[in-house]
């Protein structure tokens, strides 16, 4: 993204690169079939979940003025906007957290000023909204989202897991909430009595653990050595909402002599009851608020605008990550200005605003790379396929393949030459194929396994299209109808998700991921070498490793306890944005240059993303065959943003010289170079010739003394 401070760019800029593709981004999703259901299905459940969750924190701190309806139709009503008329469709909006502290706040002032009360609440919150539009009008014309260029690693990553850790915060809070009576109930009740109570906490525990543990399972389905691939790939696709269900159903067995509040389930009024449309008229209470506090909302309005403005646009920038390889560009500057505008919306109809969600909108992505790694491969095993039935030799079928991603990815005139292609073949299987007499004979599937190889060939490509946003807002829209039915719902059902979602959180940040590192024993920490690995674990010391850890740790923990401080917890952002300059003007002076630069590497330091092909992105769509089995591929979790990760296993057995240039007949000419890290540039000096895919160092010379350094 371009930085730039000139009033009105930066919306210009964005404008004319998504509508260059806005066609496209609804073909793309349309012409992928039944299939988008799979990420439309698995980000609703991510989506609704939590809102409905909010909706009755926000139910019982503001005295029922709000509730999960109008909760459940911000998101809705949002998200249905930004899906149709938004620069990023991978953004997922929804009410936040922080949305939620805030409006509790301004209903204890306004509940505790005469002037006010209960009654203007609403209206004063609309002015709230109006103050807050404004000032992201100016922020998104004058460009601040040029900064978002600085957030590097080390504040996405830091954010991305203290918002898990945000989750599981509230996953265990309401277990322990099932042992106590809850607020405003009914003291005698009978399941309110004590060996009731501790009777209902421990079924909500089973009930929690049962759905956090079959959700996680579920999602590992393909790897199951039961069942089709059909059947496998179906319950990874559709596990979690299954077991959502599943557990529900589960809640009904207990009968008979116990308490009909036992389990507890959702509560929310149904959006026809009495007074349910009360908010969605207070445009008309508006100009009874005292002149003063329509002055004086500026100031809430200034933390909610600050905290829009970063959540919105980290949400928006996660989803775009490096590894994702995303061809779109961007569109930081438009989206803040068109979440200016819903903030308004929102306030006039007496509803909170929604804002990008995270892990919704990371979590977004990383299902369409799902669908989209599919998308490709049946393509690749057709024409692999194909290519073994003319008789042809591995280097042909490869460079069949090589041609075929080729001419997926041709770009347009205006855009800069793809600069990746497919990945090396496995030296395994060379060998293999020189052991046959030639590496020029004619391949089967014995030697090159299609189903199973092409998988390691493929880069990580994201299906970027607006139909998965829009089916999902329409969905949420759809449980304000459905509202008797999702209280049918055990709030232990909703703990476990809570659960759920911080671990699912967690694979592919690489903060957590040094932290298990660290506390890996020394004599095992070869075994990292073992898996795809990240650059600096073999160009940074284990010590440097270590102490940039503890530093992000630190730093996570102040973050963390902020969010516990009452009403200035909601500012824990400002702590995110302070790292800007931490990262830019303290850091360099505490590490080294190159071994930073591996560990945090900035957005401006690194290569360019795939850029994006117009034409043949609808024609991969519909080529496409489903005819296999039909499973969706899983695993498309990078473990960075986008450098490079090598395979140092002493399993691999070396290739020979011979066969080490016989592999330049496999390449296609177009193939163009890996996209490497600077640092790894400079380490391409010393690679070895021993085999493709192998790093700088062979497994006796991965530095196991870095590794070990301090351990």
């Amino acid at each position: 993204m371009e930085e730039t401070f000139v009033p009105f760019r930066g919306i210009k800029n964005d404008l004319q690169g998504r509508l260059m593709c806005y066609k496209q981004d609804w073909i793309g999703g349309l012409t992928a079939g039944f299939r988008i259901l799979a990420p439309t299905t698995y980000i609703f459940f991510a989506s609704a979940i939590p809102v409905i969750s909010f909706g009755e924190q926000l139910e019982r701190d503001t005295d029922g003025v709000l509730t999960a309806v109008q909760t459940l139709a911000s998101t809705a009503l949002c998200g249905i906007i930004h899906s149709i008329i938004g620069g990023q469709p991978l953004l997922i909006l929804g009410v936040a957290e922080p949305t939620v502290i805030m409006y509790t706040f301004m209903f204890n002032f306004a509940k505790s000023r005469p002037e006010l009360g209960s009654k203007l609440f609403l209206a004063w919150t609309g002015w709230v909204c109006m103050w807050t539009a404004i000032l992201l009008f100016l922020l998104a014309i004058l460009g601040a989202c040029s900064i978002i260029n600085r957030f590097t690693r080390l504040a996405g990553e830091l954010f991305g897991l203290l918002i898990a850790m945000l989750f599981m915060q509230e996953a265990i809070k309401g277990l322990i909430n099932e042992f106590h009576i809850p607020e405003r109930a009914n003291l005698t009740s009978p399941e309110f009595q004590s060996s009731w109570r501790f009777g209902n906490g421990m079924f909500a525990l089973i009930m929690s653990f049962g759905l956090l543990l079959t959700a996680l399972r579920s999602r590992k389905a393909r790897s199951w050595r039961y069942g089709s691939g059909r059947l496998r790939g179906f319950i990874a696709d559709y596990g979690v909402p299954l077991m959502v269900l599943l557990w529900t159903a589960i809640s009904y067995i207990p009968a008979g002599s116990i308490p009909k509040g036992i389990p507890r389930r959702l509560f929310s009024p149904n959006p026809w009851s009495a007074g349910a449309f009360e908010n969605w008229t207070v445009i008309k209470d508006m100009m009874n608020v005292p002149v003063l506090y329509i002055i004086g909302a500026f100031i809430p309005a200034t933390m909610i605008a600050v905290l829009y403005y970063f959540d919105h646009s980290v949400a928006s920038q996660l989803a775009q990550q490096k590894e994702f390889n995303l061809r779109k560009p961007p569109s930081f500057h438009y989206d803040l200005l068109l979440l200016g505008f819903m903030v308004i919306l929102c306030g006039l109809i007496g509803i909170p605003p929604s804002n990008g969600v995270i892990p919704q909108s990371p979590m977004h992505t990383k299902s369409l790379a799902t669908l989209k790694h599919q998308l490709l491969r049946n393509r690749l095993v057709a024409t692999a396929r194909s290519s073994m039935r003319k008789q042809e030799s591995l280097g042909q079928v490869y460079g069949s393949m090589q041609d075929a991603y080729w001419q997926m990815q041709t770009p347009l005139v205006h855009q800069e030459p793809s600069s990746q292609g497919l990945k090396e073949l496995k030296e395994s299987t060379i060998q293999l194929a020189s052991s046959i007499g030639s590496i020029n004979a004619p391949v089967d599937e014995s030697i090159f396994d299609v189903e199973k190889e092409i998988d390691d060939l493929l880069p990580v490509e994201v299906k970027e299209q607006r139909v998965s946003n829009l089916l999902q807002s329409l969905m949420v829209g759809g449980c304000v109808a459905a509202m008797p039915f999702l209280k049918m719902i055990p709030t232990s059902v909703l703990w476990g998700y809570f659960a759920f979602m911080a671990i699912e959180n967690l694979p592919g940040n690489q903060f957590w991921e040094r932290i298990l590192l660290i506390f890996t024993a020394p004599s095992r920490r070869y075994k990292v070498l073992e898996e795809c690995h990240a650059t600096y674990v073999e160009t940074v010391p284990f010590k440097t490793i270590a102490v940039f850890t503890l530093f992000q740790t630190a730093y996570l923990l102040v973050c963390f306890g902020i969010t516990w401080v009452p009403t200035a917890g909601v500012l824990f952002p400002l702590m995110i944005m302070l790292l800007v300059p931490v990262r830019q003007y303290i850091l360099p002076k505490c590490f080294k240059g190159a071994h930073l630069q591996d560990l945090d590497a900035a957005e401006y330091e690194e290569v360019p993303a795939l850029p994006f092909n117009l034409a043949t992105e609808g024609n991969l769509s519909r080529t496409t065959s489903f005819a296999d089995d039909g499973e969706i591929i899983d695993g498309i979790i990078t473990r960075s943003r986008g450098e490079v990760r090598r395979v140092c296993s002493p399993k691999v057995m070396s290739s020979t010289e011979t066969i080490s240039q016989e592999l330049t007949s496999l390449q296609s000419p177009k193939f163009a170079d890996k996209v490497d890290s600077p640092r790894i540039s400079q380490l391409r000096g010393n690679q070895s010739p021993r085999g493709v895919g192998r790093g700088p160092f062979s497994p006796a010379e991965v530095r196991p003394s870095n590794l070990r350094k301090g351990g």
